[in-house]
């Protein structure tokens, strides 16, 4: 029934519905859903100028989802139509609600922003360290291999550091004396 009325609903705006995505059997509050990655994928690479879905919640499994996609499709110039809630962005009243539906997707963005940082001012009072703790270095070691001439690659492997790791251990202080810097 659904497919019908969306076929019909693009039949009157002269629309060509050639593709379908169809997740079928699978919940819209699903993270997993194939169909619905390959229309994102391909609105990216834009194969179409409009998306109409029978009902949100058919198309999107939570609001934050929604709003992303509407966001993405919105920057990609895609138009997008439920004909349930009756939101049409091709219209001006369709403009607004999706107008007011990204003000809102801004404003949550905002408030879970705040409270992350709320939340890491936090611990960090409460003495708690953000981030991975450093890894060891044997700034001596790297500083003696480079001056013999050992690669960035090798000291690496041989001191089980990442690259960027063994090069910063050689700026944090001057090199002792008679060692490059």
């Amino acid at each position: 029934m659904q497919l019908r009325e969306l076929r019909e609903y693009c039949r009157r705006r002269n629309w060509q519905s050639d593709q379908k995505y169809v997740d079928v059997g699978i919940s819209g509050a699903k993270e997993r859903r194939p169909e619905l990655h390959q229309l994102l994928a391909e609105a990216h690479r834009r194969k179409f100028d409009a998306v109409v879905v029978w009902r949100f919640d058919r198309f999107a499994g939570s609001v934050s989802h929604l709003l992303r996609a509407l966001e993405t499709f919105r920057a990609l110039g895609i138009e997008f139509v439920s004909l349930s809630e009756q939101v049409d962005t091709t219209t001006p009243t369709g403009k607004m609600v999706f107008t007011v539906l990204g003000a809102v997707a801004e404003l949550e963005r905002s408030l879970i922003a705040e409270r992350v940082k709320a939340g890491m001012r936090n611990a960090k009072a409460k003495g708690v360290q953000i981030g991975r703790p450093k890894a060891p270095v044997n700034r001596a070691r790297v500083l003696t291999l480079r001056a013999k001439g050992v690669s960035w690659r090798e000291i690496c492997e041989e001191l089980s550091l990442s690259k960027g790791t063994a090069q910063r251990a050689t700026w944090a202080l001057p090199a002792p004396k008679g060692l490059p810097n």
